[in-house]
């Protein structure tokens, strides 16, 4: 089994900034395999089906990203999986706008929302996917930042990346994550 989180903070008012690319790619995923998801529970929305024979979860956390770790913890416990079943996808201000970057286990970085997930799972072994967003202009602070909406000339080339991340999970199916890395990894944005 796979399950497939992506992170973002619920809510219109953050449906379409740069710190919700997580539940953008889930949403993609979601439509490409004919998949709903319309299971709302206190911690997580969730989608459950097969692909390809394969049992997948994709699941958008309840919780504002800080928090991400409660979402992840109940995934674990709810589906008998652990931290090796999950992928979770997030936005990165340390990748260039586009750049993808897949890992099976590191550091947090500067992301809270990775960073609350290693905290309750207490072990940085998790496989995740990066999409960047780039860095702030000079002088403005990261948190409006995340949390504003994307430029029109970084549009494209967002939708781009979110569409290659989808690739790029599929690819992990398919194969598995260390072709998916040599394969995504490598791309410009």
């Amino acid at each position: 089994m796979l399950i497939v989180v992506g992170l973002g903070n619920p809510g219109d008012r953050y449906r379409c900034t740069r710190h919700n690319l997580g539940f953008q790619c889930v949403d993609l995923l979601a439509q490409r395999w004919g998949m709903r998801l319309s299971d709302r529970r206190a911690k997580a929305v969730l989608g459950q089906g097969t692909r390809d024979g394969q049992p997948v979860v994709l699941a958008k956390p309840r919780t504002f990203m800080n928090n991400s770790g409660e979402g992840v913890e109940y995934l674990l416990t709810r589906f008998g999986a652990t931290p090796q079943d999950l992928l979770v996808v997030y936005d990165d201000m340390e990748l260039p706008v586009g750049r993808l970057r897949l890992r099976a286990s590191g550091s947090p970085g500067h992301h809270n929302g990775i960073r609350s997930i290693i905290a309750v799972l207490q072990t940085e072994a998790i496989p995740r996917l990066r999409i960047g967003i780039g860095q702030p202009p000079p002088g403005q602070d990261a948190v409006p930042y995340v949390l504003g909406r994307f430029d029109p000339s970084e549009e494209g080339p967002i939708a781009n990346s979110v569409s290659e991340a989808a690739d790029a999970i599929a690819c992990i199916l398919d194969e598995n994550i260390d072709v998916a890395m040599n394969r995504f990894n490598k791309r410009g944005p």
